[in-house]
């Protein structure tokens, strides 16, 4: 794999064992179309996804110390709402594309074509797969100070009142359980577009109401109900 040196510079790290960069920076289009059924080689082993879900749980774990050791006295859930924010795709994909780690990433044609690049989910995926091999190769010191370096400003910027205004699922939640009403039900009720650009609608409801959102994940569908949902609440 080519510019593992210049790479290596822009994440901050050098690697002992640079199949490791190697592999977190492959996507899984580009190894399934260098292995041939006969080959006798799995194309898991070639691609960044197990590299993935390592990065996940490392992040996950750095970002919670952080928070217990910053917010000594903030609530479980203040805790949980603001590691939510700081692990979500949207925060890695900044990051990823402010390293620009995407320019080296290994696509399939059909995955290049579509504009994989560019993809804020994928530029995620490769952050956490880069995470998972520094972690291998250096273990949590070097985890850890990569999490510093590509996250800083977001962890310093982290509060318990701006990450229950990001979130209104949990907003919703908390005040329909303040008032002793049922859980908010959310129900996908429409998905259209191709596989790689869906849009899912979703129904919410609750005890006295319904709203409809919209968004690329389930998730930001939901999300984008329940903000509809707290704003005809807070316009009563």
């Amino acid at each position: 794999m080519k510019n593992l040196d210049h790479l290596e510079e822009i994440i901050g790290y050098q690697f002992r064992d640079r199949d490791l960069l190697s592999q977190a920076m492959t996507h899984r289009s580009w190894a399934h179309e260098q292995v041939s059924p006969r080959s006798g080689t799995h194309a898991r082993r070639l691609h960044n996804e197990a590299l993935e879900f390592l990065g996940d749980s490392v992040l996950g774990l750095l970002v919670a110390d952080y928070l217990f050791r910053a917010y000594p006295h903030a609530t479980e859930g203040e805790l949980s709402r603001m590691k939510h924010r700081l692990v979500s795709a949207p925060t890695l994909a900044k990051a990823s594309t402010e390293l620009g780690l995407g320019d080296f990433v290994r696509f399939g044609r059909g995955e290049e074509k579509s504009g994989g690049r560019r993809k804020a989910a994928l530029l995620a995926d490769v952050l956490e797969a880069v995470m998972g091999a520094i972690f291998l190769d250096g273990g949590l010191p070097a985890a850890n100070d990569f999490v510093n370096r590509t996250l800083g400003e977001e962890l310093r910027k982290a509060d318990p009142v701006a990450a229950a205004a990001a979130d209104p699922k949990t907003m919703l939640q908390e005040r329909l359980q303040a008032n002793h009403e049922p859980a908010p039900q959310y129900t996908v009720i429409e998905t259209l577009g191709p596989p790689h650009h869906r849009t899912f609608h979703v129904e919410l409801k609750w005890n006295g109401g319904s709203t409809r959102g919209e968004g690329q994940t389930i998730k930001a569908a939901e999300a984008a109900a329940a903000q509809l949902a707290l704003a005809q609440m807070e316009s009563k």
